[in-house]
């Protein structure tokens, strides 16, 4: 849980009270590579906290499995509007790895958030994070060639290659995989 705590008092300050409050209410899970951890029209309750291994969200459209991000360790993820709403949501959320993972349920991270004025600013701070890297994303990300979308995947996840499948990733590049060895080949 060191890890947990770390990056949250990166972003504020926890006392030791709300730290036993963490303590007692996320769960420390491990899952195996390739094990769908949401399907589509559930509902996500849970926030998660990466310590090991790699995750992604991904969709269907048109029959099509399309990739939407990648999580690694350090991040915290969910499936956001299903796990703010409390609404089913149209997302998978896959392990691509041996997955380490520190968990909360939705109901015990509203009692955080009410118990612990710090927990409550973590949380905001969370969501405002979440609410910019979206809003950059689709309002830039769209413009970019493929190749600069490719550098851009490598910038945020430089060892990307070498723990995701290349489908996966070109998937989420919008790409075919020829293309993307192209990109890689510097062909492109």
């Amino acid at each position: 849980m060191e890890k947990l705590i770390q990056s949250i008092t990166t972003r504020t300050k926890l006392s030791p009270n709300t730290i036993k409050h963490m303590q007692d209410y996320f769960i420390k899970e491990e899952v195996p590579k390739n094990t769908l951890v949401l399907s589509d029209g559930q509902t996500c309750r849970k926030l998660y906290f990466l310590e090991r291994g790699t995750l992604r969200t991904f969709y269907y459209h048109m029959e099509r499995d399309i990739t939407s991000w990648f999580y690694k360790e350090g991040n915290f993820m969910s499936s956001w509007y299903s796990f703010y709403n409390q609404q089913p949501g149209f997302e998978y959320i896959e392990t691509l790895e041996d997955t380490v993972f520190w968990s909360v349920s939705h109901q015990k991270y509203q009692q955080l958030l009410q118990a612990s004025f710090e927990f409550q600013q973590f949380g905001r701070l969370l969501a405002e994070e979440q609410v910019a890297f979206i809003d950059y994303y689709s309002k830039g990300y769209m413009f970019l060639s493929a190749r600069e979308k490719y550098n851009l995947l490598i910038e945020y996840f430089p060892d990307i290659e070498l723990r995701v499948k290349l489908g996966h990733i070109a998937s989420y590049l919008g790409i075919s995989q020829e293309t993307l060895s192209r990109i890689r080949a510097g062909k492109q």
